[in-house]
């Protein structure tokens, strides 16, 4: 059953709090390179993404925010670590929210200076751990486990609400799916804070996809998540792809086509894998609620797609299109043009009416 944690307002963006899950994803390029991070911003945006994060490594990064800030419609997110200077040059300049880990900025004092700037502004801040970067005394204590993810998570929140700092999302995350599901199931126990999820250094895109969907799938469907990233070493582009399809997997996005198809076997005699692929291509930008199906064959097809708005399943010399009880038979060499017919009509009768 979904939790509903604190909502906090990144910019504009509501997280937390029973709304949407947020899609987020990251610039690869160094920040002072301000025309390249814009470009990638605007792709970003443009399929989807809702946050944004850029890295501060220096002071030229640190002052390019400001400019990026505003050039862009979402929210930007300056990714800090070791400097507190950084920090607060980062949030000076614009950032809507800073990541940072309280360990590693230089103490109480700077700990202090950095709450200070972030509540003068009345910015979010994410803190977390990852199995890289657990506190010492946590990993002695615990070893390296969900346990010891979560305790210095929290640890990290409190010297942050130690100097007033309450508007705080966390994150726990581990290359390994099923630590990054226990550590995430354990800290959803502990805190009502809003949570990051992500598996970090999920890899190249295949296994990438394959293991943030396996482990931010199970805590989406236990109601753990308040924004994600699917991390993949790749253009980020396809990270918000694979996040959007993901929420449409879980349950969590309905404004789409969705778009089903069998495996095919032994029974079908016509070309329906090509057939489901441009269909699935067609309706991708569609953000409409319907579902289509591509069937193999006429034995199994339109009994198990009967809950589709529109469906087409072959034989050996004819495909039957049909629309719950409604069918009709076509010729096979007609089937693709008749089939995509139906398509836009749908489409443009369900855009007529929302």
């Amino acid at each position: 059953m979904s939790k509903t944690t604190k909502k906090i307002y990144i910019k504009n963006v509501a997280v937390g709090g029973g709304s949407s899950v947020k899609i987020q994803s990251m610039c690869t390029a160094k920040t002072s390179d301000i025309l390249s991070v814009l470009s990638q911003i605007s792709a970003l945006e443009n399929c989807g993404c809702e946050i944004i994060r850029v890295s501060v490594l220096d002071e030229a990064d640190a002052a390019a925010i400001k400019t990026i800030r505003q050039n862009i419609k979402i929210p930007l997110v300056a990714d800090i670590h070791f400097s507190a200077k950084l920090a607060a040059l980062a949030i000076e300049s614009g950032a809507d929210k800073v990541r940072l880990n309280p360990g590693n900025i230089g103490g109480e004092e700077n700990i202090k200076y950095v709450a200070d700037c972030i509540k003068s502004h009345k910015i979010p801040v994410r803190v977390g751990a990852n199995t890289g970067s657990v506190e010492r005394e946590y990993l002695e204590k615990y070893g390296k486990n969900e346990h010891s993810l979560v305790e210095s998570a929290l640890a990290s929140v409190a010297k942050l609400e130690r100097y007033g700092v309450n508007d705080i999302v966390i994150s726990v995350k581990a290359s390994s799916v099923p630590l990054t599901v226990k550590a995430y199931r354990l800290l959803s126990q502990k805190t009502d804070y809003p949570l990051h999820i992500g598996v970090t250094e999920a890899g190249t895109e295949q296994m990438a996809v394959i293991k943030s969907c396996a482990a931010l799938g199970a805590l989406l469907i236990d109601g753990i998540g308040d924004t994600l990233r699917v991390s993949i070493t790749d253009d980020p582009v396809k990270e918000v792809l694979a996040a959007k399809r993901l929420l449409r997997a879980v349950g969590l996005d309905n404004d789409y086509v969705n778009v089903i198809s069998c495996p095919t076997c032994g029974r079908c005699l016509w070309d329906s894998m090509s057939l489901a692929k441009k269909v699935a291509a067609y309706v991708e930008s569609y953000n409409v609620p319907l579902k289509i199906a591509v069937m193999g064959c006429v034995v199994n097809g339109p009994g198990e797609a009967k809950d589709c708005n529109l469906g087409i399943a072959g034989a050996s010399d004819y495909c039957l299109i049909f629309k719950g009880e409604e069918t009709r038979k076509v010729p096979r060499e007609a089937a693709e043009r008749e089939f995509f017919k139906e398509i836009d009509i749908l489409l443009n009768d369900r855009k007529n009416n929302k």
